[in-house]
């Protein structure tokens, strides 16, 4: 496949600056990608436009990833509220952790990384306003969607400060033109308005055409809501606000409506591949074929192969498809991170100090009426449990005796 034609298999293609998206298979150009340090974690949501950013790359194109060190003193604007701005020592500590988190997403791909706090740093106000400023139309600032959605009446207003935030991104685009010779920016559709302010500085200072390719948001398709949002909250990288067990478990449990779309997003999945694996899925949904693929080769990316195959066997375990005896040490301290935990010593006492029963009268009666296995098996009070051993009331209901 050509880049274009990949882009639209893997529905990577939404706003973009080119007539004919044939125009990217002439020639290869550099370009940018980039997150603010908004936190100490991406999210799936930033990881979708980075997995495009990675077809872009295996395409022959050359990449410079951006950290956004200066963008993020100020906030990006939301269509809602005001962002709250971050010290600078919680900016300066969620750069290096998003930093890890790009070789996480390039693994084994070679590019650039910039802070565009570093061309910002030493730049006066008044520079700022006759480089950027006077080059660029107030007409144009004021039709941007979040600035329709928060300046009004009855609306939340807007600071001037979030108000000048494309006037910054846009100057990243033109300091990047001129040190790298980047003539493409990509960016989830969310960053169109800010994205086209650097188009435009680029073609009025240094008369060079430049362009834009968003990719669209991804959405639930079950839920109609942005993809990533659980009830928790969002899906995290950093294993510490999502575990991977849990980031396992999220895409195993993905909608089957959005799972095909899901696979080629988030996925290195080639097409033929891709169609074996929908028709296996299709011929017998129960089996989950696209997810457990879709589960695995997203952990894989992240959290590793070791860790990947951890989860899996951890996951299996819990539900029916493994004994829990092909648990490894490592496998049963991540499992530990999950469940609850008990140290008792009879069966009984485990089940009311992990709160699975509020008695030993309702432990015995679960017991009595087999609502308790040990190891896969149906366990009687009088069982000696033994050490490490998993115990499951009903279901869904899991205890770690160790």
């Amino acid at each position: 496949m050509t880049l274009s034609e990949e882009l639209q298999w893997r529905g990577f293609v939404n706003q973009t600056t080119f007539k004919d998206i044939s125009e990217l298979d002439v020639k290869t150009r550099t370009f940018y990608w980039g997150c603010d340090p908004s936190s100490d974690s991406l999210t799936i949501g930033n990881l979708a436009a980075g997995m495009m950013a990675r077809v872009f790359i295996q395409h022959g194109y050359t990449p410079i990833v951006l950290i956004g060190g200066a963008t993020g003193m100020v906030g990006d604007p939301k269509d809602d509220e005001e962002r709250q701005l971050k010290s600078l020592e919680e900016i300066d500590r969620n750069k290096q952790a998003i930093s890890v988190q790009y070789k996480q997403i390039f693994d084994g791909l070679e590019f650039t990384l910039v802070d565009n706090y570093d061309w910002f740093k030493d730049m006066g106000y008044l520079q700022f306003l006759r480089e950027v400023g006077k080059h660029t139309s107030m007409s144009q600032l004021l039709d941007r969607e979040f600035v329709k959605a928060r300046v009004g009446e009855d609306k939340t207003g807007l600071s001037y400060a979030e108000f000048s935030y494309s006037l910054i991104q846009g100057y990243d685009f033109l300091h990047l033109s001129r040190e790298y010779e980047v003539s493409l920016q990509l960016c989830g559709a969310d960053q169109w308005g800010n994205s086209i302010s650097g188009v435009d500085l680029i073609r009025r200072l240094d008369q060079e055409e430049a362009h834009v390719w968003s990719s669209p948001l991804v959405i639930n398709k079950t839920t109609g809501k942005k993809f990533g949002k659980s009830e928790e909250g969002a899906v995290w990288l950093d294993a510490s606000k999502t575990s991977p067990f849990k980031y396992y478990q999220f895409w195993l449990n993905v909608d089957d409506a959005g799972v095909g779309e899901y696979l080629k997003i988030y996925t290195a999945i080639e097409p033929g591949q891709f169609e074996e694996l929908m028709g296996e899925f299709e011929g017998n949904p129960q089996e989950r074929a696209a997810q457990k693929y879709l589960a695995f080769e997203a952990t894989k990316l992240i959290h590793g192969e070791q860790t990947a195959e951890s989860v899996k066997r951890v996951s299996e375990v819990l539900f029916g498809q493994k004994t829990f005896a092909e648990l490894s040490k490592e496998d049963l301290d991540a499992l530990a991170k999950e469940i609850p935990t008990t140290s008792a010593g009879t069966l009984i006492a485990a089940l009311v100090e992990s709160e699975a029963a509020t008695s030993n009268g309702e432990a015995r009666r679960l017991l009595a009426g087999g609502a308790v296995s040990v190891n896969g098996e149906k366990a009687s009070e009088d069982l000696q449990l033994k050490k490490p051993s998993l115990i499951k009331k009903g279901k869904n209901t899991f205890i770690l005796a160790h």
